[in-house]
């Protein structure tokens, strides 16, 4: 048996069964109750209606039984009705009720009350029997009388519909109750949830406590790594910006050195391209992102096209802008900053006109996609073009071959990826998917 992935649905479920046993249980000794309350109400009235006739019976001078007074009660009139008395002597019917007719009871010789017996016309009967004496007669005197089981079945079940209507309606009650307290009980838990998506969303930087004692303690551990993962990042880069004075400096005092013309000019650039890739990898290990951080995409573009208005106005490039106004990032500025500067840096290398920078919501994601009228590149040569330090063009634009495999790394750490495909306007339409 498979339980459900919901504590609401377990907590429900286990409520409704444990509800429903107590229920069945309850209704069960309840019946049970009345049952004999009933059969023992009618078990009365024949020992009552015994005693009478026993206290009315004489005999006569030759020794004969002879009936008192007939019991009043109209059912033993009534032909056929059920109910039935019989005085006997010696297993012989002395006196009847006028409900027999012309037929006798046959009764076990034993005293017992609420025995089973069948009546003339087979139908079952609760009898009640006793063995009694009177002076002067050394005869087996016995009187029986009976009650209708149809009649007992008849008054208990009209106790058990309302009994079970009663317990239904206590059972639906009770049900909804508990529907009631585990939406309460876990109200906490669903404002702890929205409280970290709020987090994620970067609309808060922490967890404000629980009202309720029992998630103060997750809440804040919750914090704690949150702060942690703060440290961590903030060491990181501080770590970073010193190998980056450490190892740039000294070798561009080296290029510096060499005479124009020298080889080690190459190797130099080399290494620093390889020195840029590892230090931005390195920037963003270990914490690649940080919770509770929200950067708007439309500034972050407006910004990076500022910076490269020169080239553009010297190319006399057209800029597309179709950026939602309350389209977010979950992540840092510099890390968005970082990787759209690169597609847009190479869209204004390789456009011949026209640039069009677009970006739409797809939940929990949000697409930015940089599309230029340039040559493109075929299917073939993406994988090449986002491999480190990969290039298809060597006599094309100036470049390191490091940009599209820095955006599409960086993409990747903060669970998206970055998307080639062939533009609408002849070029290359990078698409970059990202945490919204």
């Amino acid at each position: 048996m498979r339980f459900p992935d919901s504590i609401r649905a377990r907590l429900i479920g286990l409520s409704a069964v444990l509800i429903g046993v107590a229920l069945v249980a309850g209704y069960l000794a309840i019946a049970g109750i009345l049952d004999r309350f009933i059969t023992d109400r009618f078990d009365a009235e024949a020992e009552a209606v015994a005693d009478a006739l026993i206290a009315g019976a004489t005999v006569d001078a030759e020794g004969r039984l002879v009936a008192g007074p007939a019991p009043s009660d109209p059912h033993f009139d009534m032909p056929l009705s059920g109910w039935f008395w019989q005085l006997s002597q010696d297993g012989i019917a002395v006196a009847k009720s006028r409900s027999l007719f012309d037929n006798v009871l046959n009764a076990p010789d034993a005293d017992f009350v609420g025995g089973r017996g069948l009546g003339p016309s087979e139908e079952a009967l609760r009898v009640t029997r006793h063995v009694f004496t009177l002076p002067d007669t050394p005869s087996a005197l016995a009187v029986v009388v009976t009650a209708p089981r149809a009649e007992i079945d008849a008054s208990m079940s009209l106790l058990r519909r309302p009994l079970a209507i009663s317990l239904s309606v206590l059972g639906l009650a009770l049900a909804l109750a508990s529907v009631v307290q585990v939406a309460a009980g876990l109200r906490s838990l669903d404002r702890l949830g929205r409280d970290l998506r709020a987090i994620r969303a970067g609309r808060a930087e922490a967890l404000p406590l629980p009202p309720v004692s029992e998630l103060r303690p997750m809440a804040s551990e919750i914090n704690g790594l949150l702060e942690q993962n703060r440290a961590v990042l903030s060491r990181a880069r501080e770590h970073v910006g010193n190998l980056a004075h450490s190892l740039k400096t000294p070798l561009a005092a080296l290029d510096n050195s060499l005479p124009p013309d020298h080889p080690g000019h190459a190797l130099v650039a080399r290494m620093d391209r390889q020195i840029g890739w590892h230090l931005r990898r390195a920037r963003s290990s270990g914490a690649p992102r940080v919770l509770g951080q929200r950067t708007p995409v439309a500034p972050v573009v407006d910004d990076i096209l500022m910076v490269l208005r020169s080239p553009i106005r010297e190319s006399g490039l057209t800029v597309e802008r179709d950026l939602p106004a309350d389209l977010a990032f979950a992540g840092e500025r510099q890390d968005l900053e970082e990787m759209l500067g690169n597609l847009v840096e190479n869209a204004v290398k390789w456009s011949n006109r026209r640039i069009r920078i677009s970006a739409r919501p797809a939940a929990p994601m949000l697409h930015v996609t940089i599309a230029d009228d340039g040559p493109g590149m075929s299917d073939e040569d993406h994988a090449i073009a986002m491999a480190r330090g990969g290039r298809l063009d060597e006599a094309g634009p100036p470049g390191s071959g490091l940009g599209l495999a820095i955006v599409a790394d960086l993409a990747a750490l903060h669970g998206g990826k970055l998307r080639l495909e062939r533009a609408e306007i002849g070029g290359l339409a990078a698409t970059l998917v990202l945490p919204a």
